[in-house]
């Protein structure tokens, strides 16, 4: 077991298994291993569906002992996409956070052959669309948001571009929402644009810091360099790690730390750890 470089770590974003993609271990393992190197709140994450049953099974199991755990859905093709019962379901469970489409996304599919996408490839569902052909948010989009806001859950970016979570969390603001979180920013699949970095703020949307996504990220800037555009107050941390064949939290916490630290200096980089992933979640 590792030794907690960070006290406090909240992490928005933990794979475990049973999942269709190898994972290091079941959820109460990865998590246990996250909280022997300082993660004490963690937000369990599954492309396949909600993980709201898994984050409260995993909860009792003596190896996630001291790090608390909740969960969520992701609208995947799996649960109906833009479906308002599956949200309303995993919140009435204890669900936190609302994904939107991954690995249905439309951006996702039309990149899924690059290398920043290879921890996927044994992973393809059918597609969920989100915009119309004239860019709006589709109606039932809508009914989901609605739900959000009505149980004040974390609405999630999941993996639509820059330009189309503009477009949802608009709409999302709109509605009531007041916790938002874009995911994995800066893979170049998702289109950043550092011109749009006002507008996210000014919407209260968190970026998420991770990372995975910084190793896959080899075309570009990694997630620790945000703190260069957007406030370090609404930057969170979601490791995005549990792939089996990538490194640990205990492996790679450390270099992408101190990249941080680099980045945004070690105040910011323990506010970022510690707090503003926690404060989006929590109720």
């Amino acid at each position: 077991m590792g030794e907690a470089m960070i006290s406090g770590v909240a992490d928005l974003h933990v794979h475990g298994a049973p999942s269709l993609i190898e994972r290091h271990g079941l959820d109460h393992e990865v998590l246990g291993a996250h909280g022997a190197v300082g993660v004490d709140f963690a937000v369990l994450k599954a492309h396949e569906g909600s993980t709201a049953e898994r984050a409260a099974l995993a909860a009792d199991r003596p190896g996630a002992a001291g790090v608390e755990v909740v969960g969520g859905i992701v609208l995947n093709s799996p649960v109906g996409g833009a479906n308002p019962d599956a949200v309303e379901v995993a919140a009435r469970l204890g669900g936190r956070v609302v994904w939107m489409p991954t690995v249905s996304a439309p951006a996702h599919i039309a990149s899924a052959s690059s290398p920043e996408l290879s921890v996927h490839r044994t992973l393809a569902f059918r597609q969920v669309d989100v915009l119309d052909e004239a860019g709006a948010l589709l109606p039932d989009w809508h009914d989901v948001i609605d739900v959000v806001a009505a149980h004040d859950l974390v609405l999630a970016s999941g993996h639509l571009t820059c330009s189309q979570a503009l477009v949802l969390f608009r709409a999302a603001k709109a509605a009531g929402v007041t916790r938002m979180l874009l995911n994995h920013p800066r893979m170049p699949f998702l289109q950043w644009d550092d011109d749009a970095a006002p507008e996210f703020a000014d919407l209260g949307v968190v970026l998420e810091l991770g990372i995975l996504p910084d190793i896959l990220t080899t075309d570009g800037p990694p997630s620790t360099t945000l703190g260069e555009v957007y406030p370090h107050d609404m930057l969170a941390f979601g490791g995005d790690l549990g792939h089996a064949h990538y490194p640990t939290m205990q492996q790679a916490l450390p270099g992408w730390l101190a990249d941080l630290e680099r980045s945004v200096g070690e105040s910011d980089a323990e506010l970022i750890m510690t707090t503003v992933g926690r404060r989006l979640v929590q109720r």
